[in-house]
């Protein structure tokens, strides 16, 4: 006999009635969390510090120009290049509201204000440098071209100029070092979550270690979708849950960024991922297991509304780049070659007198994208040097080279003839070092990326020399060093390989 209807009923409502308060209960605490994690964020939390940054700003702007019209109407400089030299403050009112606001707005634009720059004193000095100048052109211009009466002086604006960027660049070295203080630095600091392990994530931590600034700090790993790392987190950085428990992990943590491996999970919890960054108020971030040479030519684009990520322009593919390197590497040749003339008949006669046959030899070697070429270099080693065997690099106390040679190759003398290559345009005076073609049939196929050194000229002198890696070398070495130059080439780069050539013996056989 079956029981009656009321107890069926009855016996079901212990199943049912403790699942609606757990998920009231969430419903409730989830707006208050998302409130929490909201003042946690150093760019909404710490309003104070924005406050003070743009009032103290303000303050040096306006206490600069003061001080310029002061130094060029107030002073023996008032009658500098004008017939009247009388000047009053109230007349100059209307230019120096103007020039604040000027300076204020591009200290904005360049988002000197904002908290997650606050740790990087390199960066907001050169926000400074790069704001003063934009400043004394558009103001110098603004106030010609509509003819602000009264007239304005150029001394004033280039004084001024002098002004703005001395004294905020003090006011912000203080500004720096009161930031760097604790508790103040570490809430600056943005909170990075990893989900997921491979080799880019062991290199991005080597970098923020290496940053002086330490505007970012790892918190800790999650484990990927399947639960399995395909490699293990670096040391110090602990594993702080499952994928899973990704949403509680990010709240525990205080989490800013949420690093995402590629990889780490597949496309729709990807998605997911994405959603659940913007309903915690976390910076979602993918970190591509593709892209492991040239990362800073990483750039975003949209071709037909389709979103492609890929390796855009290095420096050196910017066309002004690319001259100014150019008409540095003709004045340094013509320079090279004046100077280095006598130096090179000289050892030329020395290498004849021990060995005689031809002072300066050709060699086929491979340039700027794939090209061959022919270099010249000043014979350091016996004429059969190659005899019964085929190419190769000299090694340490090399049995094949000359007494003179020795010394030639220790101090770059054999190199000298190059400048003639250089004038050509065939090399460059800083660059990769050439290789032979029948060395590089191989390296390409064993070296990952090697290639890419062709993507620029070849240079007399490069990164990887001055740093010991030449001749008999890791091959591998010397890559990573030639792709680092050619990611972040500059001109001071340029300059500081050329003084280090002048002194660097490292390396050499």
């Amino acid at each position: 006999m079956s029981p009656p209807p009321t107890l069926s009923v009855v016996a079901e409502r212990p199943r049912v009635r403790p699942q609606l308060p757990r998920f009231r209960e969430t419903e409730t605490k989830e707006p208050e969390s998302y409130q929490l994690r909201h003042r946690r964020r150093p760019w909404v939390a710490h309003q104070k510090l924005v406050l003070l940054s743009f009032i103290g700003d303000a303050a040096v702007v306006a206490i600069s120009l003061m001080a310029a019209y002061w130094l060029r109407f107030e002073t023996a400089m008032r009658g500098w290049g004008v017939e009247d030299p009388k000047m009053d403050l109230q007349q100059y009112l209307g230019h120096l509201l103007t020039g604040s606001l000027l300076m204020l707005f591009l200290l904005g634009t360049y988002r000197l204000h904002d908290p997650r720059n606050f740790l990087s004193l390199r960066r907001n000095i050169g926000v400074i440098f790069k704001a003063g100048a934009i400043w004394f052109a558009s103001f110098l211009g603004l106030a010609l071209a509509l003819k602000l009466e009264p007239e304005i002086s150029r001394i004033y604006c280039l004084m001024a100029a002098a002004a703005l960027v001395f004294l905020l660049s003090g006011w912000r070295l203080f500004l720096h070092g009161l930031f760097q203080r604790e508790p103040v630095a570490g809430a600056l600091r943005q909170k990075v979550l990893f989900v997921g392990w491979n080799n880019e994530c062991g290199r991005a931590i080597e970098r923020l270690r290496l940053d002086r600034a330490r505007k970012l700090e790892v918190v800790g790993v999650v484990a990927p979708q399947n639960g399995r790392f395909t490699e293990p987190p670096a040391s110090g950085v602990g594993v702080l849950g499952r994928y899973e428990t990704l949403r509680r992990v990010l709240r525990n943590s205080s989490a800013d960024i949420l690093m995402v491996v590629d990889g780490a999970s597949d496309r729709e919890g990807m998605l997911e991922l994405a959603e659940i960054c913007g309903k915690e108020f976390v910076d979602f971030k993918l970190v591509p297991s593709c892209f492991q040479v040239l990362v800073s030519g990483l750039q975003f684009e949209s071709i037909h509304g389709l979103p492609v990520l890929g390796v855009g322009r290095l420096p050196l593919h910017h066309a002004f780049n690319n001259m100014a390197k150019r008409a540095l590497d003709i004045l340094g040749a013509l320079f090279g070659l004046l100077v280095s003339a006598p130096v090179m008949a000289v050892f030329a006669a020395l290498v004849y007198l021990e060995s005689p046959g031809p002072v300066v030899y050709r060699q086929r070697r491979v340039g700027l994208n794939g090209r061959p070429f022919h270099i010249f270099k000043i014979r350091s080693m016996k004429p059969d040097a190659e005899k019964g065997g085929g190419p190769g690099w000299t090694v340490q106390d090399d049995p094949r080279r000359l007494r003179i040679g020795a010394l030639m190759r220790a101090w770059n003398i054999d190199e000298l003839p190059q400048f003639w290559n250089v004038l050509k345009g065939e090399m460059s005076l800083v660059g990769p070092r050439p290789e032979r073609p029948e060395l590089i049939e191989d390296f390409k196929e064993e070296i990952p990326h090697y290639n890419v050194r062709h993507n620029i000229k070849p240079g007399i002198t490069g990164w990887a020399q001055v740093n010991g890696l030449r001749g008999d070398t890791c091959l591998r070495e010397r890559v990573k060093f030639d792709l680092d130059y050619i990611e972040h080439w500059n001109f001071i780069f340029d300059l500081r390989i050329m003084l280090m050539t002048l002194v660097s013996r490292k390396g050499a056989c």
